[in-house]
């Protein structure tokens, strides 16, 4: 998709007025995948915003986003195609009824084809190609990934009763992973990588900005560095944007200006996934105080838990 932006800096423009912030190197990578027509894989921990730049993209574009969520067991009549049997039967039970015969071929024709997000992409017609969204590609098997390569590489489908179906405009496909398992190096090749990080204190502290705009600027700014020691801490799951978002809201909703212990305790369950997080991190406050401008001590204390 040539001309769809002119640089990196216009990626990064267009996806701040829809209020999502990326980097220098995500912008980079979406530029980069749309130019060259080539599906980007997109790791990094949970909760950074990989699926979100995919939805993003798709506002940025004014295209349609069709999601396919992987998980394990899903299969090809899930993802790619599927035969409508009722409509086949029906049309069996009709041919009889008026003594007529149907070849194989008559009931293996496109009127009885079920399009599933990859093949409906595929064969999408509007002014612009959509964008596909692979989300969680490692929770699926590996045989789905075998699945996926001849999409990914050539913009193709091959249904053996109707030949290969070949995209007029390559969708924009991106894929992600939270690397719950390596994924198979054919599937790598075909794609462009990008990793995304936690975004730095000042760019997540623009993010809440925007995402929380009735929390306070104090609480914003005491809130993204407290996140970041606690993401320091030995945790299970270490909060990601999404939950520091979850924390900041949970924190307006009780009219909490500041950052104080109490508040901090009521609204855990937003950024603490386990009973070891939960309790990991309230042993961390350590001599954090209840009253008004208690985060300061809190950052001191929590770094050395």
């Amino acid at each position: 998709m040539r001309g769809v932006f002119a640089d990196a800096d216009e990626v990064r423009s267009r996806l701040d007025k829809i209020d999502y912030l990326v980097d220098e190197g995500t912008a980079s990578a979406l530029f980069l995948a749309l130019t060259l027509g080539r599906p980007l894989l997109l790791e990094g921990e949970p909760g950074v915003g990989k699926t979100t730049a995919a939805k993003a993209l798709a506002r940025a574009l004014s295209t349609p986003l069709i999601r396919l969520q992987c998980y394990e067991g899903l299969t090809a009549s899930e993802a790619l195609y599927e035969w409508n049997y009722q409509r086949q039967l029906l049309a069996i039970r009709l041919a009889e009824s008026r003594r007529d015969r149907l070849a194989e071929a008559d009931l293996f024709a496109e009127e009885f084809l079920q399009e599933r997000p990859i093949l409906r992409a595929l064969r999408h017609s509007g002014p612009v190609s959509p964008v596909l969204l692979i989300d969680e590609i490692d929770r699926a098997d590996d045989e789905f990934e075998a699945l996926l390569f001849e999409f990914l590489g050539e913009s193709s489908v091959t249904i053996p009763e109707l030949g290969t179906f070949t995209a007029e405009r390559r969708p924009i496909v991106v894929l992600t992973s939270n690397r719950s398992r390596d994924l198979h190096d054919a599937l790598r090749r075909r794609c462009l990588y990008h990793w995304i990080d936690f975004p730095s204190a000042e760019r997540a502290a623009e993010i809440l900005r925007r995402s929380v705009p009735q929390a306070s600027e104090a609480l914003i700014r005491s809130a993204t560095e407290f996140i970041g020691h606690v993401r320091r801490l030995d945790l299970d799951k270490a909060p990601g944007m999404a939950e520091t978002i979850d924390w900041v809201s949970a924190l307006s909703a009780l009219r909490a200006t500041e950052l104080v212990r109490q508040d901090i305790v009521r609204t855990l369950s937003t950024i603490a996934k386990t009973p070891d997080d939960r309790d990991a991190i309230t042993g961390a406050l350590g001599d954090l105080g209840s009253g008004k401008g208690a985060a300061a001590s809190s950052t001191a204390r929590i770094e050395d838990p």
